[in-house]
């Protein structure tokens, strides 16, 4: 096989697997345990299956987020879509956000939808 055919059979099998619902565990890591992921990624580039200027684990799992979230605020038929907190209805704007959902703190900030919603930028 090539190197590029191998790059694209390790991202879509291992980095695949390794990273599935990453949005619901990534939260709850530690430190530790995200440095065994970026291990990981790190022997993929020692071994010439993926590229060492390509994005770290955390990266790919903030892309991953990013994506889904914006699939989930465009579209009311998600399943997510009902775990939103509600609109926000206020008038003045002390700092841009790219949504207009209204912010509690009293969530839990591990969890993707929170941890998304508390973002500055996408």
């Amino acid at each position: 096989m090539t190197d590029q055919a191998l790059q694209a059979v390790y991202r879509s099998v291992v980095l695949a697997k390794l990273l599935y619902a990453s949005g619901a565990w990534w939260g709850f890591t530690t430190t530790d345990d995200r440095h065994r992921v970026e291990a990981v990624v790190r022997r993929g580039v020692r071994a010439g299956l993926y590229p060492a200027d390509g994005p770290t684990a955390a990266q790919l799992v903030e892309d991953y987020d990013v994506t889904l979230f914006c699939r989930l605020m465009n579209s009311e038929q998600h399943v997510l879509h009902q775990l939103l907190p509600a609109q926000s209805d206020h008038h003045y704007n002390l700092r841009p956000r790219p949504h207009n959902l209204s912010l509690s703190y009293a969530m839990d900030h591990r969890n993707f939808t929170p941890r998304l919603a508390f973002k500055d930028t996408y």
